[in-house]
């Protein structure tokens, strides 16, 4: 690239300088697409100027669409003009339809009919006043933060107890250094998408899934395999295949209690996927959203790993609040470093005064108590639903799994989507399992939610509906 003539006297500072100067090589051509920049080291020896100068006009320029960053390899020209170039929709983007379908039925149809498949705990099962007893002790202190951003990576106490009220618990050390808070589950699994792949890579995840993550990878033009989920774990053989075929980055999985299914890793299987990712050179995103549910010992891969090959990712989401949104990503210090940025670039920060609540409550010995509460209801709705569902006559796969969500189907009806489009009519939210795949295919089954299906009034109106679909048909 042509040096950049850098003054001190004319107003502007050096990074802006530096930005308007590469911009306009890009713009006007003379660098083309793809060229690669000098490092950051090398532009600061050649302009005289600190790499930290450096640093912040290349992150300026990749956030305005100048430039990508390619991890190993430096930065990289990617356009000719200083507009982002919009990305084009992945092959099955259209195939989204159906989870959009479920996902904004969730939260309009929220209060108004019953969520048989919901993700949520429903609210009368939430601690809400003890959320505003501590809400109202935090506001009142003068050291509370209700105006200002936060810490880039957040609230420094939270990152530190969560290293040992989270961390340490399963067995992981670390140290909050490794540690960055997020606006719950779903952001996390975004940065760690946005600094790790690029449009085209690919990706394994489980077959059923979490939803969410699949659209939100498909919107990023990533590729799926599906790795379809058993009793104990991802198939291995169908694991290993894919990864020898198609070298792909990552495997986004749930060892814990996962969603759908309610199953866990079992340890030879947990060893197994670790191998398998040091054998075909891929990261692990180890999303435990659910794990605050479960009772007794249980395996994680970021425990087995020590966080070198595991991305871990938690969120108080699902069990204090969906409106008080804190999640967290530990991780490798250099990986933090990088989702750090990504975070700063894409949201600033996010809420210091949400996290000093959640720390309050941590701290404070409040959570575990309600925790503990809440484990056991969990246990003694699962029990009723499954139960109550066998008497209806569906079969449960996996009836000995965990947590707040039962996998089931009717026997007799192969595809579960029209059983859940005409439920909407009786006033039911059922969850048809082809959301739940990658590529959603058809499937019968469909997620349940033991906390709403405990209810025997919820199991008779499925009944009724189920009833009366076959009518129909």
């Amino acid at each position: 690239m042509t040096q950049i003539n850098l003054r001190r006297d004319n107003g502007q500072s050096l990074v802006q300088q530096i930005v308007a100067g590469i911009g306009q090589q890009i713009d006007e051509q003379m660098l083309r697409p793809g060229t690669r920049l000098p490092s950051i080291r090398d532009f600061a020896s050649r302009h005289s100027v600190s790499r930290h100068t450096v640093v912040e006009a290349y992150d300026r320029l990749v956030a305005a669409g100048y430039l990508t960053s390619r991890r190993g390899a430096g930065f990289f020209t990617q356009t000719q003009s200083g507009q982002p170039r919009a990305p084009e929709p992945a092959p099955d983007y259209g195939r989204n339809e159906e989870l959009v379908w479920l996902i904004r039925r969730l939260l309009d149809g929220h209060g108004d009919k019953v969520e048989v498949g919901g993700p949520w705990l429903p609210d009368a099962w939430l601690e809400e006043a003890g959320l505003r007893r501590t809400l109202r002790g935090l506001a009142q202190r003068p050291n509370a933060n209700l105006l200002g951003y936060g810490e880039a990576a957040g609230y420094r106490p939270l990152c530190e107890h969560l290293v040992q009220s989270v961390l340490g618990v399963i067995g992981v050390s670390a140290t909050a250094g490794q540690v960055v808070l997020t606006h719950g589950a779903s952001q996390a699994l975004d940065l760690i998408g946005r600094q790790l792949l690029r449009r085209g890579d690919k990706v394994l995840v489980e077959d059923p899934g979490y939803y969410n993550l699949f659209g939100s990878l498909r919107l990023q033009g990533l590729t799926l395999l599906a790795v379809p989920r058993g009793p104990d774990g991802p198939d291995l053989e169908a694991l290993a295949a894919l990864a020898e075929e198609h070298r792909p980055k990552l495997f986004f999985t749930q060892s814990v209690m996962q969603n759908p299914t309610g199953t866990s890793m079992s340890p030879n299987n947990a060893f197994r996927v670790l191998q398998l990712a040091e054998r075909f050179q891929f990261l692990v995103v180890e999303d435990d959203v659910f794990s605050d549910l479960h009772v007794g010992a249980a395996t994680r891969l970021a425990t087995l790993d020590q966080l070198q090959r595991v991305i871990y990712v938690r969120s108080f989401s699902k069990t204090l609040s969906g409106s008080l949104r804190v999640g967290m990503i530990a991780c490798r210090p250099d990986l933090a470093r990088e989702f750090t940025v990504a975070k700063m670039l894409t949201a600033i920060t996010t809420s210091p005064f949400v996290e000093q609540l959640i720390y309050q409550l941590l701290v404070e010995g409040h959570y575990r108590r309600y925790v503990s509460r809440l484990q056991q209801r969990v246990i003694e709705a699962r029990a009723a639903t499954v139960q109550g569902l066998e008497q209806l006559g569906l079969e449960v796969r996996d009836p000995h799994a965990a947590g707040m969500f039962l996998w089931a189907r009717v026997p007799g009806i192969d595809d579960a989507l029209p059983l859940a489009e005409g439920a909407i009519r009786d006033g039911l939210l059922l969850a048809p399992g082809t959301v739940f795949r990658p590529h959603l295919e058809p499937t019968p089954w469909m997620r349940f939610n033991v906390a709403v299906c405990a209810e025997p009034a919820v199991r008779r109106a499925i009944g009724a509906a189920i009833e009366g679909y076959r009518l129909a048909a």
